[in-house]
């Protein structure tokens, strides 16, 4: 008897793990975005966050090295509306999911 539920055990654990590496390995590649085709989509982020994601005012945020799933949830917050910003909320309002992931993969990849 004790044999069978330590059995049974194993195998729910075993299945709960597979799930978890599955969920996880997709939402790796949901963030995979292009950082070269990001860096020409995010010309129009240099006039405020700098040619290279470092802005040279404070009261813009530099983007360079931030995480890439960090910067994809806020540049879909600002463009589904859940975040509002004057400036932020109209520029992203055209990006495209795949946008917005080569846009995150560009900044994550810099220094």
């Amino acid at each position: 008897m004790m044999m069978l539920f330590m059995k049974n055990l194993f195998m729910k654990n075993l299945i709960v793990l597979t799930v978890f590496v599955s969920i996880s390995a997709l939402s790796q590649q949901t963030l995979a975005g292009d950082a070269t085709i990001g860096k020409s989509k995010a010309a129009a982020c240099a006039a405020c966050h700098g040619n290279e994601g470092v802005s040279s005012n404070s009261e813009w945020p530099d983007l360079a090295g931030q995480q890439e799933s960090y910067l994809v949830n806020q540049l879909k917050n600002f463009r589904d509306g859940s975040r509002k910003n004057t400036l932020m909320s109209p520029m992203a309002a055209s990006l495209s999911d795949d946008d917005i992931a080569n846009i995150a993969a560009y900044y994550a990849s810099l220094k």
